[in-house]
C-alpha cells in the first residue's frame, strides 16, 4: 500500500486545531481512542479544560505556591525525567537534597546541622508520617528494653491537619485530640497532662495552625513536658509540624524559640511547596541529631545501581521540586525570604485592618505574630442576616476562593474564613478582595444576592 493511502489521521501545520477529527466530538472519558491525534489539537483541548478550574492565584485557601520565577520553570523541565529515589543514577541531586537538609537543619538550629539526618518527601503530610514513625519504633524500642507491652502506643495533638488522623489510622496508634478551650485556637500547655501517659510516643506543636494560622506555644509545650517528667519520670518528645511556619518564623519571628534550641524537640517537618516557595509538591523532614531516626526504618536497596539508603513513603518522585527549593534557598537567602515574608505579612495586616473595619466580623487573627494570613468570624452569628458561607458563596462569583468552615474540636460551633497571602500575592490584589468583600457584605445585609459582578461597586 502506497504511503498516502494510510488511514492514519492527518494533520498539516497550517490546519486549524478547532478543525481536526479530535476535535469534532467529545473528548474519550472512559476508554482510549484507537486512533493517534494530532498533538496540537489534544493540547489545545486539554488546556480548554482546565481553564474550567479555578483561578490558582485567587484561591487563598491554599497554602500552597501559586507563582515562580521563570528560572523555576526551566530548572523543573531539566529534571522531568530524573527520579531523584535513583541516588545512583543521579546524584548531583541527590547532593542538593542533602545541601537542603543540612541549611534547613542549620536554620531550624539543629546542634550539628551537618551531620544531622532529614529528607525531602512529597509534601508535609509525608514528613509528618516520617516523624511519627520514628516517634513510634523509638517509644517501641525502649518499651521493649524495659520489658513492656507495645501495643497501645499514643499520639497526644492539638488541632492538626488531617494528615496526624490518617497517620494514627494507617499506622495503628491512638490519636489523642485534645478540643479547643472556649477562647483558644490552638493547644494549651496545661491541657497535656491529662492526657499524656506511659504509652504515649509523642506531643504534636503545630507552627501554624491550619484553621487559624497561629502559631501554638512550642516552648511552653516542652516546658510543660519538662515537668510532666519531674513529676512522673515520662520522658515525651515533641514533634513540630511547622509546615507552614518553618519557612516563616525563623525570617519574620527570629526571637521566638519553637525549635531545636529546646532539647525536647526531636523533629520537625515542612512543607517546601508552602511558604518555601517551591512548587508543589515538597517537603522536609529533620532530626535533631541522626540518633534520632532508628536504622531499621531505613532500607538499603540495590538494584537501582549501588548500595543506597531511604526513607520514604514511596518510591519514584521527580528532582525538580528538590532542585527548585535549592534554588530557592540560593536565590533568596535569608534575606530574601524576610522581605518576601515580612511583605506579604504587610499586606496581611492590611486586610486585617479592612476586615476588621466592615462592621459585622470579628478578626481572630490579623497577620502579625504567625503566619501571613487573616482568619475572622462573624461578631453576632444569631443576629447576623448571612452566614459565612454565604459571604464566601458571594466571592467565588468575582473568583475568590475564600473558604468557610468550623473550627476544631471542642470550638466546632465557632464558623471562621481564612485568607492566605503568599509569595505572589500583591497588595493591590488583595486590596481588591476587601473591596469585593465589603460590597457582598454590603449585598447580603440588604438580603440582595444577585451575581455581585452586576453590582454597584465592581470595575472590570
Amino acid at each position: 500500500m502506497a504511503l498516502h493511502q494510510t488511514n492514519r489521521p492527518t494533520a498539516g501545520p497550517f490546519d486549524d486545531v478547532y478543525a481536526l477529527p479530535i476535535s469534532a466530538r467529545a473528548l474519550p472519558k472512559y476508554r482510549m481512542p484507537d486512533k493517534v491525534s494530532d498533538a496540537r489539537a489534544v493540547r489545545a483541548l486539554i488546556h480548554d479544560e482546565l481553564g474550567l478550574d479555578g483561578n490558582a492565584s485567587q484561591n487563598l485557601a491554599t497554602f500552597c505556591t501559586t507563582w515562580a520565577e521563570p528560572e523555576v520553570h526551566s530548572l523543573m523541565d531539566e529534571c522531568l525525567g530524573k527520579n531523584m529515589i535513583d541516588k545512583d543514577e543521579y546524584p548531583q541531586t541527590a547532593e542538593i537534597e542533602s545541601r537542603c537538609v543540612h541549611m534547613l537543619a542549620d536554620l531550624w538550629n539543629s546542634p550539628d546541622g551537618a551531620t544531622t539526618l532529614g529528607c525531602s518527601t512529597t509534601g508535609s503530610s509525608e514528613a509528618s508520617m516520617l516523624g511519627g514513625l520514628a516517634l513510634k519504633w523509638r517509644w517501641r524500642a525502649r518499651r521493649r528494653a524495659e520489658g513492656k507491652p507495645t501495643d497501645r502506643p499514643n499520639l497526644v495533638v492539638g488541632p492538626v491537619q488531617v494528615c496526624w488522623e490518617k497517620f494514627a489510622r494507617y499506622f495503628d496508634v491512638e490519636l489523642r485530640q485534645v478540643p479547643l478551650e472556649k477562647d483558644a485556637v490552638g493547644l494549651r500547655p496545661h491541657q497535656l497532662r491529662e492526657y499524656v501517659d506511659e504509652n504515649t510516643i509523642g506531643v504534636v506543636a503545630i507552627l501554624g495552625v491550619t484553621y487559624t494560622c497561629v502559631y501554638e506555644p512550642v516552648a511552653g509545650i516542652a516546658a510543660e513536658l519538662d515537668r510532666i517528667q519531674a513529676d512522673t519520670g515520662l520522658d515525651i518528645p515533641v514533634h513540630v509540624d511547622a509546615a507552614s511556619g518553618g519557612f516563616v518564623a525563623p525570617f519574620l519571628h527570629p526571637e521566638l524559640v519553637w525549635d531545636f534550641r529546646l532539647p525536647r524537640v526531636a523533629s520537625i517537618n515542612a512543607s517546601g511547596h508552602k511558604y518555601g516557595m517551591a512548587p508543589l509538591g515538597v517537603g522536609w523532614v529533620v532530626w535533631r541529631s541522626a540518633d534520632l531516626l532508628p536504622e531499621d526504618l531505613v532500607f538499603r536497596v540495590s538494584y537501582l545501581g549501588g548500595d543506597m539508603p531511604t526513607f520514604a513513603l514511596n518510591f519514584s518522585r521527580p528532582g525538580g521540586e528538590v532542585v527548585a527549593q535549592y534554588y530557592n534557598l540560593l536565590r533568596l537567602g535569608r534575606e530574601g525570604y524576610t522581605k518576601v515574608h515580612g511583605a506579604c505579612a504587610g499586606t496581611a495586616r492590611m486586610l486585617a485592618g479592612e476586615v476588621a473595619g466592615m462592621g459585622p466580623f470579628t478578626v481572630l487573627y490579623d497577620g502579625q505574630t504567625a503566619l501571613p494570613a487573616v482568619t475572622w468570624t462573624l461578631t453576632d452569628d444569631a443576629a447576623s442576616p448571612f452566614t459565612l458561607y454565604d459571604v464566601s458563596d458571594q466571592l467565588r462569583r468575582r473568583g475568590w476562593q475564600v473558604p468557610a468552615y468550623p473550627l476544631a474540636l471542642g470550638r466546632e460551633d465557632t464558623v471562621v474564613q481564612r485568607v492566605l497571602v503568599r509569595h505572589g500575592t500583591s497588595y493591590d490584589k488583595i486590596a481588591l478582595l476587601a473591596s469585593d468583600l465589603r460590597t457582598a457584605v454590603g449585598l447580603l445585609s440588604r438580603g440582595q444576592t444577585g451575581h455581585v459582578a452586576e453590582q454597584p461597586g465592581f470595575h472590570h
